[in-house]
């Protein structure tokens, strides 16, 4: 291997920590994701419906599928995204 391919791999590896680094640091303080869905059946619903006088509320974390929001709560102190450096808090019920 010559100077200039090994210089060239060190200058990759860098990199790829750089955004690694950048990716964890940033993920901490991140909000978790923000859903509508009726608090009984957990389906999902409009934006709309989660404001003032409406019947949803919101959902975060989790995924939705089929029309259902899961795995995340209706509680957004409970719903934690983490990462290097960050505490988890609570758990995913609600």
């Amino acid at each position: 291997m010559t100077a200039r391919q090994r210089k060239l791999r060190s200058s990759t590896v860098v990199l790829g920590s750089m955004g690694v680094l950048a990716l964890a640091l940033t993920s901490c303080g991140s909000e978790p994701d923000k859903r509508c869905a009726d608090r009984t059946t957990k389906e999902t619903l409009p934006s709309s419906q989660c404001k003032s006088g409406g019947s949803g509320s919101h959902y975060y974390g989790g995924s939705s599928s089929k029309g259902k929001v899961d795995g995340g709560s209706f509680n957004k102190s409970a719903v934690d995204r983490g990462g290097l450096g960050c505490s988890s808090s609570g758990s995913g019920g609600g």
